[in-house]
C-alpha cells in the first residue's frame, strides 16, 4: 500500500496544469453505451475510478483505446447489459451505466454502488425516474434490475438535487420516445458537461445549467469527438494547498466561471486572486482569515471541497464555521487533523475550526478521496514531516498530484509499504 512521505513548511511557488474533470469523465465514459459509433473523448485523466469505467465497460463488450488522455470508445458490439459487483463495489459512479444500457438496449443488471463511505447516496431517485420513463426496476439480491421496451417521455420531478441522479436520467431521456422535462435537476458543471457531450453526439437537450432539462427523445446518437471540461476540485485543491502554505500558484487551464463560491471564500480569507480565461494565480502572504461556509448544491459551495477548506481554516487567525449540508459522514478528516495539531470541535453537522499559528507533522490516514487531499494540504503547511497512508483514495481523483507538487517546490515522496 503506498503512502505520501511529506516534509512540510515550504510555500508552494510555480504554475500547475489541472486534469480534466473525474466527475465529468465519468459519465461521459458511460454515455459511450447510448451509441454504435466511435466516442473520441480528449482531456481524459488518468485516474484509479477512470481506469475502473474503462475496466467495467471492457468487460460489456465496449472496445476501448486510450493514448495519455485521449480514448476512444466503440460500443458497437456490446455483449454483457451486466455490471457485476466486484467492479462496481469500488466505485459509485458504476451506477451509471444503469439508464444508457435500459435506453438502448432495454436491459440493464447493476450492483448497487460502492465508493467513498461519507454517508448514504441512495439510487432511488435514479430508480423513480427510470420507471416513471416506463421501465420495470427491481432491486434483488444486491442488484438493480431494469427492463424495457423503448422508454416513454415523461415529466420527472426528484426529491431532492442529485447528480448522479441527473446525469443518469438524462441518458435515459435522450433515447426515450417523445419528451422528457426533469426538474430540480442538479446544476453542476459535471452535469452540464455530459449534457453537451450527449448533444454533440445526436441528442436535443435544451435548459442546459438551470434546474429545468428538457429532453427530446431521438431514435438514436452517433458518434462523436468531445473534450472533457477541466477538474474545478483539482483546481481548488491546488489553491487551497498554496493559500495553507502561504504560498503564489498558477492553476492553468481550468475554468474560473465553474468556481466562483470557492473563490469568494479564498478572497474573505485574504487571498490576492488574479483570473484571467482559463488561470488563477493566487497569493498568500499573512495568515488566513476565518471564514463561515456551507456546503450546498451548485452554485453554492461545493461538498467536494469542505474537506480541502478545513485544513486552510485550521491555520486561520480566529474561528471558522464549517456546516456539512449534504453528506452525514463527511467530517471523518477532523480526527487526522487533529493529530497534525488542529483545533477542530464537531457540534452535528457544522464544525468549529479554531485556527493555530502552526501545525507540526504526524502520520495520518485518508478516510475518503476529499479527505485524502485535505490532510495533504495540511501536511504540506505543518513543521516536520508527515506520512499520509491510504493513498490510494487520492489516487481516485488526482491525476499525479504528488508529481504536480514538487513541481510547485513540495518536498515530498511517494513510497510503497
Amino acid at each position: 500500500m503506498d503512502k505520501l512521505k511529506i516534509r512540510g513548511g515550504r510555500r508552494l511557488v510555480g504554475e500547475v496544469r489541472i486534469s480534466g474533470a473525474k466527475n465529468a469523465a465519468l459519465p461521459i465514459l458511460a454515455a459511450s453505451l447510448l451509441t454504435a459509433g466511435d466516442l473520441v473523448l480528449h482531456n481524459v485523466p488518468e485516474l484509479a475510478d477512470v481506469r475502473t469505467m474503462l475496466r467495467l465497460l471492457e468487460g460489456m463488450g465496449v472496445r476501448v483505446e486510450r493514448s495519455g488522455s485521449d480514448v476512444t470508445l466503440n460500443a458497437s458490439n456490446v455483449t454483457s447489459t451486466v455490471a457485476p459487483y466486484e467492479l462496481v463495489k469500488t466505485m459509485r459512479a458504476s451506477i451509471l451505466t444503469l439508464c444508457p444500457l435500459a435506453a438502448r438496449f432495454g436491459s440493464a443488471t447493476v450492483s448497487l454502488p460502492g465508493g467513498c463511505a461519507i454517508g448514504a447516496r441512495p439510487v432511488d431517485q435514479h430508480i423513480k425516474g427510470l420507471r416513471k420513463l416506463g421501465a420495470e426496476v427491481e432491486v434483488e439480491h444486491g442488484y438493480v434490475q431494469a427492463r424495457a421496451g423503448r422508454l416513454k417521455g415523461a415529466r420527472i420531478v426528484t426529491d431532492m438535487v442529485t447528480v448522479t441522479g441527473t446525469e443518469n436520467l438524462l441518458m435515459a431521456a435522450v433515447l426515450a420516445e417523445g419528451r422528457t422535462v426533469i426538474e430540480n435537476a442538479a446544476r453542476e458543471p459535471e452535469v452540464v458537461d455530459l449534457a453537451r457531450c450527449l448533444n454533440a453526439m445526436g441528442a436535443k437537450i435544451t435548459g442546459i445549467g438551470t434546474p429545468t432539462l428538457v429532453v427530446d427523445g431521438v431514435e438514436s446518437l452517433q458518434g462523436a469527438e468531445y473534450s472533457v471540461v477541466p477538474d474545478r476540485i483539482e483546481a481548488g485543491s491546488f489553491l487551497c494547498a498554496a493559500a495553507a502554505t502561504r504560498g503564489d500558484v498558477l492553476v492553468t487551464h481550468c475554468v474560473p466561471s465553474d468556481m466562483e463560491a470557492m473563490l469568494a471564500k479564498l478572497r474573505e480569507m485574504g487571498a490576492e486572486l488574479e483570473i484571467g480565461a482559463d488561470w488563477i494565480r493566487l497569493r498568500q502572504k499573512d495568515r488566513p482569515k476565518p471564514v463561515q461556509i456551507r456546503t450546498a448544491p451548485h452554485p453554492a459551495f461545493p461538498t467536494d471541497m469542505q474537506a480541502q477548506f478545513m485544513a486552510v481554516c485550521t491555520l486561520a487567525v480566529g474561528t471558522s464555521l464549517i456546516t456539512e449540508t449534504i453528506f452525514e459522514n463527511r467530517f471523518m478528516h477532523v480526527p487526522e487533523l487533529q493529530r497534525l495539531g488542529a483545533r477542530i470541535d464537531i457540534d452535528g453537522h457544522t464544525a468549529a475550526v479554531r485556527g493555530v499559528e502552526r501545525l507540526t507533522g504526524a502520520d495520518v490516514m485518508a478516510t475518503d478521496l476529499r479527505a485524502s487531499a485535505s490532510l495533504v494540504i495540511a501536511a504540506l503547511a505543518a513543521q516536520g514531516e508527515s506520512t499520509v497512508d491510504r493513498l490510494y483514495h487520492l489516487d481516485r481523483g488526482y491525476e499525479r498530484m504528488a508529481e504536480k507538487l514538487r513541481g510547485l517546490g513540495a518536498d515530498l515522496e511517494r513510497v510503497h509499504d
